[in-house]
């Protein structure tokens, strides 16, 4: 009897697999059988309802954007994809979300697709927000049979207590939320444990493939593709050209092909730039119209620079510092897409649509510069390889906390990978606050605690804005440094939101100058 009843429940949980799961174990026994496909509605003929994409790519830059449009004329509905980001209404994966394939996005940034936030607070699409450096090693994990890890990103935020507004009911109510994430103390650190992501497809794009399955891609165009392209059950690859196997390389090889299932060589890439930058022929510091405020902050910030550092810049004031280093001295510029080495933005003879900065802005490599994935980017900041990170802030509190990705029922455009750099501190990385001193409507942005969703937990060493200078110590709080000529203690006070010290050494806030 009690061997009949042990039968008789493994033959239910047989039957209750999905037909799904079933196709896909079958699909997976067969996927060496056939490897080269002529178009990209052939590679994808197996691409169903409920299923999950892993895809890669980083904005428009290296996108599979054949085998997205592919994905949107089979019509496979419920999908849930998980990718940097959701391109933009018309672009990418935004396609697939105009059209509401999509019922989950798993993304680390949906700023730039306002559909995105539209049928999010409908309540008619999921939205999960991972820090990027947390979704590329959920990723990479997933890839090495690897179930779970504990990193330092995310603790002390909605990311490890749970909260986070996953859905809504389409009347302004919060209908699902995150849940908790386990913690731990490792060497006086805190650190939350999180789960790889699976796929049942993994869609990629590659510069070349060779007859063999090898893949290598193209400057900044690698990012999320190598990780993706390792975790899927079924990969596919479309490519720009297919080559003899022995003409790529071995040692340039990006992607071994024991992880590539299927590939085809597309016959049309558009390669869409979302933020086209350049500068005129002979001008060395291009700029935008920085303004004397958002100047005076960066001319102080690149004072913190020193010769050979590792730098990662964030989007606004932090990346404008880039145009004041001094002359003569050398500062590696991190970009958490991939890229290191950053240079200034190209002529129009320079422009290339797979060299763009975190802020998918064009840009140029600088000599000794290199490109890699974005899970061994996230890998040189969480593991503390990077000297100093500058990025903006809504907040930034008494102690050191800090907020900049979210305001609860109104912005929903994700945390990026500040919270892996603010992170980053606890393994040695200066992290610097650039910014306004306070908002448009004359709201403080130093307060004695956030009140905003938090990025991270005392992980800011210093805030520069316009007006002074703050060095953030973890038990005594604020201490201001230096004031800006021709303001008084007394300013700053009235403009701050939070108690603070004068330091015994306050100095006038110093600028940098260019010859």
């Amino acid at each position: 009897m009690a061997l009949r009843s042990l039968l008789s429940r493994c033959a239910t949980a047989f039957q209750s697999r999905s037909a799904y799961e079933m196709a896909a174990s079958a699909r997976a026994a067969s996927s060496t059988s056939k490897r080269f496909f002529e178009t990209a509605d052939e590679a994808v003929f197996d691409v169903g309802d409920e299923a999950t994409l892993l895809v890669g790519g980083f904005g428009l830059c290296g996108i599979p954007e054949n085998l997205i449009d592919a994905v949107l004329r089979r019509g496979a509905r419920d999908l849930t994809i998980v990718s940097n980001d959701t391109g933009t209404e018309t672009k990418g994966l935004g396609k697939l979300i105009q059209k509401r394939l999509v019922k989950r996005a798993v993304a680390s940034y949906v700023g730039e697709n306002s559909e995105v936030a539209r049928q999010y607070f409908a309540g008619d699409l999921e939205v999960e927000l991972l820090p990027q450096g947390t979704l590329a090693e959920k990723i990479r994990a997933a890839a090495a049979g690897i179930p779970a890890f504990y990193t330092p990103t995310g603790y002390g935020t909605l990311v490890h207590e749970g909260g986070e507004p996953i859905r809504y009911d389409g009347h302004g109510h919060v209908s699902k939320i995150s849940h908790p994430h386990e913690s731990r103390e490792f060497g006086g650190r805190h650190y939350i444990l999180e789960e790889a992501i699976k796929g049942d497809f993994a869609l990629v794009k590659a510069w070349k493939a060779d007859t063999a399955g090898n893949l290598t891609f193209r400057k900044a165009a690698r990012n999320f593709n190598p990780p993706m392209a390792k975790a899927g059950k079924i990969t596919i690859a479309e490519v720009e050209e297919i080559v003899p196997a022995g003409e790529i390389d071995p040692a340039h090889v990006h992607v071994s092909g024991i992880y590539v299932n299927r590939i085809f060589k597309g016959e049309h890439f558009e390669k869409g730039i979302e933020k086209r930058t350049v500068r005129s022929e002979g001008e060395n510091r291009p700029r935008s119209a920085v303004g004397d405020v958002r100047e005076r902050i960066v001319r102080r910030a690149v004072l913190e620079f020193r010769d050979g550092m590792y730098v990662n810049l964030g989007i606004g004031i932090p990346v404008l510092a880039s145009n004041f280093i001094p002359n003569g001295m050398t500062v590696h510029l991190h970009g958490e897409n991939g890229l290191m080495g950053l240079g200034p933005f190209p002529t129009e003879e320079e422009l290339d649509p797979e060299l763009i900065n975190a802020g998918k802005e064009t840009v140029t490599i600088l000599d000794g510069g290199s490109f890699f994935s974005s899970d061994e980017s996230f890998a040189m900041i969480r593991g503390g390889h990077i000297n100093v990170t500058m990025l903006g802030a809504m907040q930034v509190s008494r102690y050191g906390d800090i907020a900049n990705w979210m305001v609860p029922g109104k912005l929903v455009k994700g945390m990026g990978g500040a919270m892996d750099l603010v992170s980053s501190t606890g393994a040695g990385t200066k992290v610097i606050v650039t910014m306004q001193h306070q908002t448009k409507n004359g709201e403080a942005k130093i307060v004695e605690r956030c009140s905003l969703p938090l990025t991270g937990k005392r992980c800011v060493n210093q805030i520069i804005t316009e007006m002074a200078v703050f060095d953030v110590d973890q038990k005594k709080g604020l201490i201001l440094t230096e004031v800006y000529d021709g303001l008084s203690v007394d300013d700053v006070k009235a403009a701050t939101d939070a108690p603070f010290i004068v330091s015994p050494d306050l100095k006038p806030m110093a600028q940098v100058t260019i010859e």
